[in-house]
């Protein structure tokens, strides 16, 4: 076993909470202060389970479908985006809907309208059942087919191979991204990119800040749940660059201490949708047991910010970014 004085923690930087999960969990939070329990979110409003269970315990619901909502209830749509037809079940019912698409998915939503407007079929790189791809693939459904990684390219048809476009799920692998678009312009060599890169800015600096930080940790910790896209990449991003293992936790306590046998670097990092007193934990963890020198390894400065739906500026936000999230007792 490795010498106290040799133990060591490289720590990602940037971690955690983006611009846009921090806009829809504070959505959640300000609906339950301005319009009191419950408030009804239609699925998880980001895929962290930490972050529902303590919604649940200030009074929100989650549901799977907006069939569940009562009529005339409130309902938050989540950060991962909605189909148009779930807004019309959503006025069929008599709710009041507060969206907190992330606004970079709704840039997506709107570029896959336009394209199918022009007539493309529309290559969507994405996970089969994420909830992001569903809200995108409803804009246009008769002109998008979804593409699961490179070796899905082969099965692709389309109408006119001259005129083709791609978009993407923001939360994907960019290298993952890259290798399909690669397999899908030799196929289609006029195939159209969309005006901007789909892959949000933070799932990117994240990948950024692990590949730096993996090539010099034998393990790396993901904090993260298992139905997050995004964290699920970070293991895998972890694995691909240099580390000699990555595994994803939902909490300090699911850390199992044989991982650290002949350890003497553990890289930390986290999801998207990650408050940041989960890394804390894994830390106080690591700390104990004589991994206390912590080196942050910075990757980007972030300063991204959202403004919060329309129906709720009207609130007084605080400033600067950054969880709320402290399980009330």
């Amino acid at each position: 076993m490795t010498s106290n004085s040799q133990r060591r923690v490289l720590l990602a930087k940037p971690r955690g909470y983006c611009a846009g999960v921090d806009r829809a969990v504070e959505t959640v939070e300000i609906a339950l202060e301005k319009y009191g329990a419950p408030v009804y979110v239609r699925k998880q409003i980001v895929h962290n389970v930490h972050v529902v269970r303590t919604l649940e315990e200030r009074g929100a619901i989650f549901v799977d479908e907006t069939e569940e909502v009562p009529e005339g209830s409130i309902v938050v749509f989540s950060a991962h985006g909605v189909a148009p037809v779930v807004h019309q079940e959503a006025r069929g019912r008599n709710l009041a809907t507060i969206d907190a698409t992330c606004p970079l998915v709704t840039k997506v939503h709107k570029e896959a309208v336009r394209f199918a407007k022009d007539d493309y079929d529309i290559l969507l790189i994405g996970h089969e059942g994420h909830e992001e791809v569903i809200g995108t693939s409803g804009e246009a459904p008769d002109h998008i087919h979804l593409v699961d990684g490179p070796g899905d390219v082969a099965n692709v048809q389309v109408r006119d191979p001259d005129k083709v476009a791609w978009l993407s799920q923001t939360t994907l692998s960019v290298d993952e991204t890259l290798a399909t678009v690669r397999a899908l312009r030799e196929r289609f060599p006029n195939l159209m990119d969309p005006p901007s890169d789909d892959i949000c800015y933070a799932t990117q600096n994240r990948q950024v800040a692990v590949k730096q930080m993996a090539a010099g940790a034998e393990l790396v910790i993901v904090v993260g749940s298992t139905n997050s896209s995004n964290s699920v990449r970070l293991v895998e991003v972890a694995k691909e660059h240099g580390a000699d293992n990555a595994y994803l936790v939902d909490y300090a306590a699911e850390i199992d201490e044989a991982w650290l046998a002949g350890v003497t670097t553990v890289g930390v990092t986290s999801g998207a949708s990650v408050p940041d007193e989960l890394v804390q934990g894994v830390l106080a963890w690591l700390a104990e047991r004589g991994y206390g020198d912590v080196e942050e390894i910075e990757s980007v400065k972030e300063s991204m910010r959202f403004a919060l739906p329309h129906e709720l500026r009207s609130v007084q936000r605080p400033s600067g970014p950054g969880p709320r999230l402290e399980a009330r007792t």
